[in-house]
């Protein structure tokens, strides 16, 4: 297992060790000292997983303090293109982002900590997503930043096709006042 860093501090790219035989193939996707020897120290207590057709965007979703969670997530079946936007006041990468490519053919997962919006798009019908949260789900502390905002300026690589509606109301980055700082 290889845990690569981003141009964003806090943002990694864990790529397994993948092994294939006759039977078909075996890796780890998760090792608590490995991880924690990267500094992901994280305790994760809930694991979710979603189902998507092409096109269909979710984020840019994070939970405020103190339900912030950070994630760990990977793709099951499919492919995603990935987002990670930085809303860490004091930080020198706020307002950035980080794409990264995710599918059950690289077997890549990205690690998120608290203090970033989160979203995918689906590049592939019938794609299974999965993530691990740091904290548990609190329906009064999400929010989220539209997606499509400009000033972001994200390319999601594809066009949208399905879109929520709690996903077409995020606020505008300009408008955002972050509940996290450095």
């Amino acid at each position: 297992m290889e845990i690569l860093k981003t141009e964003i501090e806090g943002l990694l790219l864990v790529k397994p060790d993948v092994y294939y035989d006759e039977r078909g193939y075996f890796f780890e996707d998760y090792n608590e000292k490995r991880f924690k020897e990267a500094g992901i120290t994280d305790v994760f207590v809930q694991d979710n997983q979603s189902f998507s057709r092409k096109g269909v965007i979710r984020g840019l979703h994070f939970q405020c303090p103190p339900f912030a969670q950070s994630k760990l997530v990977r793709v099951i079946k499919g492919r995603v293109l990935d987002v990670a936007v930085d809303i860490r006041k004091g930080s020198p990468t706020y307002g950035q982002h980080h794409s990264v490519e995710l599918s059950d053919d690289n077997f890549m997962q990205f690690y998120i900590p608290t203090g970033f919006a989160h979203g995918f798009v689906a590049l592939e019908d019938d794609t299974i997503f999965a993530y691990k949260c740091g904290a548990f789900y609190n329906k009064a502390s999400e929010a989220s930043i539209l997606f499509n905002d400009p000033d972001l300026n994200i390319d999601w690589k594809t066009d949208p096709s399905v879109i929520s509606e709690k996903d077409m109301v995020g606020v505008h980055f300009k408008d955002f006042v972050s509940p996290f700082s450095l």
